[in-house]
């Protein structure tokens, strides 16, 4: 079992300054799963991070990842046009390539649940199954 991680729960959790900090930082130490990154959250954390952090931040969380707290999930050809079908289908949202990778990434690993705080986009999402994913953290919005 995997958790799979959006942009807004790693940047809260890496930010002490965040609103959201103690709630999705608890998720991702008390988690048991395997913590997987899909690699298009990577380049909006870099940002987010760098823009309203610091560049400390992005190089501490960097060097967590290559000390294995976390997979990167790769935005391979498969994923990718899962992606993109995802948002063909979903059209009017819009739902950017992150989001769509992100929802990739939990239906290939067959995943049930995802970590993001974008309840908007999250919540209206079906698996081909027709079932939603659960939202983590169970926090009130």
């Amino acid at each position: 079992m995997a958790l799979v991680l959006d942009t807004g729960v790693l940047y809260a959790a890496l930010d002490a300054a965040d609103r959201d900090h103690a709630v999705c930082a608890e998720l991702i130490e008390a988690t048991e799963e395997q913590l997987v990154i899909p690699a298009a959250v990577l380049v909006e954390l870099d940002y987010f991070v760098r823009k309203f952090a610091s560049a400390d931040v992005w190089l501490a969380f960097a060097e967590d990842v290559q000390a294995g707290a976390y997979a990167i999930y790769p935005l391979d050809p498969p994923t990718l046009l899962m992606a993109a079908r995802t948002q063909a289908k979903y059209a009017d949202l819009p739902l950017g390539l992150i989001d769509a990778s992100v929802f990739a990434v939990c239906q290939t690993l067959g995943e049930p649940k995802v970590a993001t705080l974008d309840r908007r986009h999250f919540g209206i999402l079906r698996t081909e199954e027709g079932q939603p994913l659960e939202i983590l953290p169970a926090i009130d919005v």
